[in-house]
């Protein structure tokens, strides 16, 4: 027997298991991380990819928008990488007085002043312009033109009165858009709702029944209609620079991608793909996948998707265990409210009929649910939440694997594990 821990929360639950019947850690191999986090952001905006650097691309009175991320990507460290872009902007001639910062908070929440100090630091906070942006007001947002798509595009005003914008964040795989970061600062970040909207639901197929739209996937950047709408809306905006972070497992920095929003994205990708790319050995009957711990699993909007290697890891009708502590399991609220359907085409005619993120999350969760018995590792208090996403929760991990093992019901099941779920680019043939 052999004990195995994943992180929690801020800690983490643990597991004795028979190490023969473990197939696979699957996790990314460990890179060599960032030790000089100021040195690679200078590197990187100094000489960027398919841009002059950023101070040849500002000038003296240049009205400045910084967009960056909202409180539940705060595994991004924005707070780290933006004062360094900051100083480089305000040695170029930008004053702090003509920077603003706009959180690209998409449909979320909007954040509190507490959270906009962990976004962007303390002392940035105090000598900045910080808005939150809002895609439900359509008097902040302004129309810029249609895609190829047909989607109208509506952005934040204050974006698109700027001289420059700037786009921040990080990159990393995405449900449907194939990859975070880039042109997501925008479509969705300060997009109006129905921009959001039109964009999102291209992340479904075109007949009723048909589900999920298998080219809006998890790290597919060519063909994935979503990622070229959004692009298609980011070049009405046309934002100045880009600098996105790139973290490893461990959520420390490992590559700085910047330059052109397209082309340095882009590249970031391909540094990801590599950098998280892991072949699976085979598929398990149970899978059992951390979210990383705090922040990303904070929630279950965003914890769910250390859900989608642990099925490629699966065998089909096999058990996936979430370990997601979830302190904030509601957020969004609208989120939990989707989960009461009986039929899930009934669900996804109404996903269709209403489109929202949540709502299609909601749908994707239920989808996999119909696909796998999935057990949720969370906090008691989520316990009633978590039924009605029809996942079974339970308090601890060993308790998780003693109900798997009832419902396998083989002495020969076997195990995969994926320590950082929602940082690993799971394979079933070779790696790029």
């Amino acid at each position: 027997m052999k004990e195995y821990k994943l992180k929690y929360g801020k800690g983490e639950q643990s597991v004795m298991l028979d190490e023969s019947k473990v197939l696979q850690i699957i996790d990314a191999a460990p890179g060599e991380k960032i030790t000089d986090l100021k040195k690679a952001v200078l590197d990187a905006v100094r000489n960027p990819v398919g841009s002059a650097p950023l101070r040849e691309v500002v000038k003296q009175g240049d009205k400045v928008v910084i967009l960056v991320s909202d409180i539940t990507r705060a595994w991004t460290r924005t707070s780290e990488y933006l004062p360094i872009v900051v100083e480089e902007l305000n040695n170029s001639g930008i004053p702090d007085a003509d920077i603003s910062v706009i959180v690209a908070a998409g449909t979320h929440r909007a954040n509190t002043d507490e959270e906009k100090k962990i976004i962007v630091g303390e002392d940035l906070y105090n000598r900045l312009k910080i808005y939150d942006h809002d895609a439900y007001d359509m008097d902040k947002n302004v129309y810029l033109g249609t895609t190829r798509r047909g989607t109208p595009v509506y952005l934040d005003k204050r974006a698109v009165e700027a001289d420059k914008v700037i786009l921040t964040g990080g990159i990393t795989p995405h449900l449907f858009a194939g990859f975070g970061g880039g042109r997501k600062s925008v479509l969705p970040g300060i997009a109006a709702a129905e921009t959001i909207n039109h964009n999102h639901v291209m992340a479904l197929s075109d007949t009723i029944g048909g589900g999920i739209n298998p080219d809006t996937c998890l790290a597919k950047t060519w063909d994935n209609r979503v990622s070229d709408d959004m692009c298609d809306a980011t070049a009405l905006l046309n934002p100045c620079f880009l600098v996105n972070a790139i973290m490893d497992a461990d959520g420390d920095f490992y590559a700085v991608a910047a330059g052109h929003w397209h082309e340095a994205w882009l590249e970031g990708t391909r540094i990801v793909t590599k950098q998280q790319g892991v072949k699976a050995k085979a598929k398990a009957d149970i899978a059992i996948s951390s979210g990383g711990g705090f922040p990303r699993d904070m929630n279950l909007y965003q914890g769910m998707k250390a859900y989608v290697p642990a099925a490629m890891a699966l065998k089909e009708g096999g058990v996936i265990i979430a370990v997601l502590e979830c302190e904030d399991i509601a957020e969004p609220p609208v989120f939990f409210n989707c989960f009461h359907y009986d039929d899930l085409k009934q669900m996804e005619q109404d996903v269709r009929d209403g489109f929202s993120i949540p709502f299609y999350v909601a749908f994707y969760t239920c989808c996999l649910a119909e696909r796998f018995t999935i057990i949720l590792v969370t906090r008691p208090e989520n316990f009633e939440k978590a039924r009605k996403t029809r996942a079974v929760p339970v308090a601890t991990l060993q308790e998780a694997m003693a109900m798997a093992e009832k419902i396998v019901d083989r002495e020969d099941y076997t195990v995969n594990i994926i320590p950082h779920g929602m940082a690993c680019l799971l394979y079933t043939s070779p790696s790029p």
